[in-house]
């Protein structure tokens, strides 16, 4: 009996020493400040860098999370109110602007870099060096599914072999403009491909077969450029390849695109989150480059944080893609919320 007593009174003393651990643990969790972001794979690893560098800056006081749940499912989470943040490949549409209003949640519009939407083969893949826009629409719009099989089909050139495709989500930005800038409308696609919000996924897909074509961020593809070759963009005038070069000189076209992050302007009223955004700005163009992304000019990031100070609401968009816009046109237009 006296062994149980001695038994129970250790478990007794080893809970409640747990608990007081645990409670100590948990408070320190619920002092830390925490910033919630979500949304598009492709900007994420500009954020993933930002966010590494302000918490190291920050010495562990502030926490950053930062989902890759794609642009549209970000958007859902941040017109409930459920994030701060929202990583975003392209501008917000009508129906998210809707749910936003409904919810009475008001946003910040940022533009942060711009991306060459890159369509990649495998490097065995010796018989495609360029495509055109017609071609793509052709092997990508809803009319090919269960019917554009082979590449021959495409191209008589090409193999009779069967096309494996490979594409970003339904609910991902790049799906949107992807589907716009190739097809004519967004959402508008087969639906007979590997689709996901993950680009590594893609990547790797890609990678894995001769036969193989998918589109992604230039980010993915120039990490993985040994694995993937790019394929040149015709849209009239010869392929051109994506580069720093080729986006900033507009020739890759219809496929460069702005990239944003949209800000809670309620978030934003929290200090840590306006020291968030304001780092971001003030560190973008060294991590937008490190990790292979293209940059604006300096006074496009000190234009988002006076549209912070200021509390710049709405959207330049009107809810619509907005495609081969410059950045100095996206600055003169009114905003609408």
């Amino acid at each position: 009996m006296q062994q149980f007593l001695s038994k129970s009174s250790s478990r007794a003393r080893f809970l409640i020493t747990a608990f007081i651990l645990l409670s100590g643990i948990s408070g320190y969790i619920q002092a830390r400040s925490l910033i919630k972001i979500d949304g598009s794979s492709t900007v994420f690893p500009i954020t993933e860098a930002v966010s590494e560098d302000f918490q190291t800056a920050k010495k562990g006081a502030t926490m950053v999370t930062a989902g890759i749940s794609g642009t549209g499912g970000g958007f859902k989470k941040f017109c409930r109110g459920e994030i701060d943040i929202v990583n975003a490949s392209r501008p917000i549409l009508s129906s998210e602007m809707e749910q936003c209003r409904q919810n009475g949640v008001q946003y910040i519009e940022m533009p942060i870099a711009f991306d060459a939407l890159t369509v990649a083969v495998n490097p065995r893949n010796n018989w495609i060096k360029s495509i055109t826009i017609a071609e793509l629409k052709k092997m990508w719009e809803p009319a090919a599914q269960e019917k554009i099989l082979n590449w021959n089909q495409i191209n008589p050139a090409w193999p009779d072999a069967r096309i494996k495709l490979f594409g970003a989500g339904a609910d991902s930005g790049t799906f949107d403009y992807f589907t716009e800038a190739v097809v004519g409308k967004a959402k508008s696609s087969r639906g007979d491909f590997t689709a996901s919000e993950d680009d590594n996924v893609l990547v790797q897909g890609v990678a894995s077969d001769l036969n193989a074509l998918g589109f992604f961020g230039f980010a993915y593809y120039i990490e993985n450029q040994k694995k993937l070759k790019a394929v040149a963009i015709d849209h009239g005038a010869g392929g051109v390849l994506p580069s720093m070069l080729t986006v900033q000189n507009g020739s890759y076209q219809p496929l460069s695109r702005p990239l944003f992050i949209y800000v809670n302007a309620k978030s934003a009223n929290k200090p840590e989150i306006k020291e968030f955004v304001i780092f971001y700005m003030q560190h973008a163009q060294q991590l937008i480059e490190e990790v292979r992304y293209f940059p604006l000019k300096k006074e496009f990031y000190d234009f988002n944080i006076k549209h912070l100070q200021n509390k710049t609401l709405g959207t330049v968009f009107g809810g619509e893609a907005g495609m081969s816009m410059t950045i100095e046109e996206l600055y003169k237009r009114e905003r609408v919320q």
